[in-house]
């Protein structure tokens, strides 16, 4: 059996509620809590928020089972699967006899964020280990994952030996979420600055990556940071064109997004004092949503899109807590929506650990809904807040809103098929936004050499559909060539 290390450096935090805060780094194991006094920025004008049904598991959801010493820095990703939804969750653990003697990426899953997670019968079962020479040849820590383009990507804290600066952030992609291929050759994609030299000697790590607009943003720790805390707490933004942060890339400054061409730029403005903090982009709210412990638990601290103010007072998930949470989040890094009612309820669900034995471990869950919101407020927000939703039409038809846009069909049973829910009042901001084309009952279908699905619109488009649509609009079926298949003038995809 192997012996297996202690994580390379976990990181306590307290962050800020009003003007003076408690904070203290377990990169330096007994130092005292020290006092830090540092205005917050507030915009003129926050709301604050409603909430309801609070919640927490009565017990342990997650863990690496008995030979896992410790079990923190969760990702957790809410995907549709049937009538339900599936739960997945990645955390930063230790398993004997897996890979070399450092913190592995756990996964596990479930149908409840608050039962609880397993896999194939075992607690959890390792994915991501590090990779012996290599600059994360001992830890791979703290993974924050998204699905884009049918790729899930995992950002993570990488270091071959011992913090010492030398924690750096790597990307690596899958297709099913648990066979990963580092990606940037092996590298990472951001390093600490290496601006300023605190005793807190952790480095760049703790990502939390989400997809906004065709940008893949990043928020992360960097101890090194000339605008990080005398602790080396605060949490800095990059955003790219790509996942792997060498397109485009800007960083977050006080003026807003510059133009930075790499990730190697001085990082001078913090979004929030924290360590191993959580974001996700709220549809309904338009805004980001950062979620990092506090003295009485887990604080959401909202921005706006463009990092000018605070729209709404910060909210508390209270309870234990001993290491940073993880945001149950939709695959884009975006808030859930809630099934039920979609436009007016923003749900907030997460795992923390919230016990030291010795390292932090016992993940467990807690959640509150934000209630009486006008998330569908306006055109741009209905198709955000409504993707993957069917909405009554005036023409007594449902808009089916998929991939942003808006298709009209004829049936409720059709739409039915293509959607999570089909609503039963109709949203007025919707009606605002084009029909990119009607799905009439009969409609054809073509099937394509591989055995793909579409139906032709009332504009001769093709939409992607799945078996049960075909059978519930009663569309006869032709079979196609290939070179006719990629001809035809593509819609876009309801399945």
């Amino acid at each position: 059996m192997v012996e297996r290390s202690r994580p390379s450096c976990w990181v306590r935090r307290a962050v800020p509620l009003g003007v003076v805060f408690v904070l203290s780094a377990a990169c330096a194991p007994g130092a005292p809590p020290l006092r830090l006094e540092r205005p917050v920025e507030r915009s003129l004008t926050t709301t604050t928020l409603s909430t309801a049904n609070e919640r927490s598991s009565e017990s342990v959801v997650a863990s690496g089972g008995n030979p896992a010493p410790y079990n923190y820095g969760p990702t957790v990703l809410a995907e549709p699967d049937g009538e339900g939804m599936r739960y997945r969750a990645w955390w930063c653990s230790q398993l004997p006899a897996v890979g070399p003697p450092g913190d592995d990426v756990l996964l596990a899953e479930s149908g409840d964020p608050q039962g609880d997670f397993g896999f194939s019968g075992a607690p959890a079962v390792p994915v991501f280990t590090g990779e012996p020479g290599a600059f994360d040849g001992k830890h791979t820590c703290d993974p924050s994952v998204l699905r884009t383009g049918g790729r899930f990507h995992l950002y993570y804290t990488g270091a071959a030996g011992e913090h010492a600066h030398g924690n750096a952030i790597g990307v690596a992609t899958s297709g099913d979420g648990r066979s990963w291929r580092r990606e940037a050759a092996g590298g990472p994609i951001v390093r600490p600055s290496g601006e300023v030299r605190r005793d807190n000697d952790y480095g760049a790590g703790q990502p939390s990556a989400l997809f906004l607009d065709g940008w893949f943003y990043l928020m992360f720790t960097d101890t090194t940071a000339s605008g990080a805390g005398w602790n080396g707490a605060g949490q800095f933004v990059l955003r790219a064109r790509d996942a792997e942060f060498s397109d485009r890339v800007q960083a977050l400054a006080e003026s807003g997004f510059e133009p930075a061409g790499t990730t190697t730029v001085p990082r001078r403005r913090s979004v929030v004092d924290a360590f191993s903090a959580d974001w996700m982009w709220s549809d309904a709210l338009g805004a980001f949503a950062i979620a990092h412990q506090t003295e009485r638990g887990t604080t959401i601290t909202f921005w706006d899109r463009d990092f000018t103010g605070h729209p709404y007072e910060p909210l508390l998930l209270p309870g234990p807590w001993r290491e940073g949470p993880g945001l149950v989040r939709a695959d884009d890094g975006h808030a859930p929506t809630s099934t039920a009612d979609p436009c007016g309820t923003v749900p907030v669900d997460l795992l923390r650990a919230t016990e030291p034995d010795p390292a932090p471990t016992a993940l467990r869950s807690f959640g509150l809904d934000v209630a009486g919101v006008d998330g569908c407020a306006d055109p741009g927000r209905a198709r955000a807040v409504l993707e993957a939703f069917g909405v009554p039409s005036p023409q007594r038809t449902v808009d089916v809103v998929r991939g942003g846009r808006k298709v009209r069909v004829e049936r409720r049973s059709v739409a039915e098929t293509m959607v999570r829910r089909v609503l039963d009042e109709r949203v007025p901001a919707l009606e605002d936004v084009p029909t990119d084309g009607t799905i009439r009952a009969g409609a054809p279908v073509l099937r394509s050499p591989a055995g793909e699905l579409a139906v032709v619109d009332d504009h001769g488009r093709t939409w992607t559909i799945g078996p049960d649509t075909v059978e519930a609009n009663n569309s006869p079926v032709s079979d196609t060539d290939q070179r006719t298949w990629d001809t035809t003038p593509r819609g876009g995809d309801l399945r």
